[in-house]
């Protein structure tokens, strides 16, 4: 048997982790001297959180890292149990680096420890979704090189679409320039975003009006799911439920019988995207590019 481990940026319920014995490291966020740790909601109201961005606080968020990782994944190794750590994107965040530079480490001192590290090139429900996945291939009985194999073969076949209401969160994180920042918000552009093949978030179209980019998803969504349209579905939101319900609403319209969930997204990506990201995450049959 092998554990599984992932990191808060997945995004699920802490009691969907517990109940399939997966564990998560968590990442960090600050506002103002107050440093927050995303744990699932254990220690702080990601509501709140919310209502902070929303009134346009602007949080900072640091990786995960060496040192945390080598204590996160030691028990396991002295334990001499196998684990695969599921990971946020290396597109995104520096953590991922984090954590082969703490499985080296460990290497050293326990030179037969098997540590599998997964890059995602996903975030929040799409990280999520491969998490999911591994829970299900270990509870049909894969063996950690069958489930490794699987990820090395399908990962790329995971869609991200996006939308944010709030530009200027876009402006800081260093995804558009502050002209288009400006002009947009003037303009009411709401751009959808993706994730690239790298892992990275890239601007992929623009629509006019917050309704309309909520359909676009929608309708992006449907194309994804068309030749697996009963696959599991995550939308996430930072805080805009409404918004993410519209989306949903939508897919079923067309694919009454979709398997939908809808998921806050936690604080280090919310700090990025400001309150009202909506995001829908599925399994297209080729690989993005």
């Amino acid at each position: 048997m092998y554990q599984i481990l992932t990191d808060s940026e997945c995004d699920l319920p802490l009691a969907t982790l517990e109940a399939s014995n997966v564990d998560a490291i968590s990442f960090h966020t600050k506002i103002g001297d107050q440093d927050l740790i995303n744990d699932f909601g254990k220690s702080y109201d990601i509501n709140e959180f919310y209502q902070k961005i929303q009134s346009g606080i602007m949080p900072t968020t640091t990786q995960v890292n060496v040192g945390e990782y080598f204590e996160f994944f030691k028990p396991y190794v002295e334990n001499k149990m196998s684990i695969v750590y599921i990971g946020f994107s290396s597109g995104l965040s520096g953590s991922m680096s984090s954590a082969h530079q703490a499985k080296s480490m460990l290497l050293e001192s326990y030179p037969e420890a098997d540590i599998r590290i997964i890059d995602t090139l996903a975030a929040s429900g799409g990280e999520g979704l491969m998490v999911l996945k591994a829970i299900r291939l270990q509870k049909a009985g894969a063996t950690l090189d069958g489930l490794v194999s699987w990820f090395d073969e399908n990962k790329m076949r995971l869609r991200s679409n996006i939308t944010v209401d709030n530009l200027n969160y876009l402006y800081h994180g260093g995804r558009i320039s502050r002209t288009s920042a400006t002009v947009g918000t003037l303009l009411k552009v709401k751009p959808i975003l993706d994730v690239d093949p790298s892992g990275k978030l890239r601007v992929a179209m623009k629509t006019r009006t917050r309704k309309k980019s909520l359909l676009e998803l929608a309708d992006l969504t449907l194309g994804i799911i068309q030749e697996n349209p009963s696959q599991p579905i995550i939308i996430t939101t930072s805080g805009d439920y409404d918004a993410a319900e519209v989306v949903k609403e939508r897919i079923i319209e067309k694919v009454s019988t979709a398997d939908i969930q809808i998921y806050p997204i936690g604080m280090t990506i919310s700090s990025h995207t400001g309150f009202g990201c909506v995001a829908v995450f599925a399994m297209g049959e080729a690989p993005r590019v």
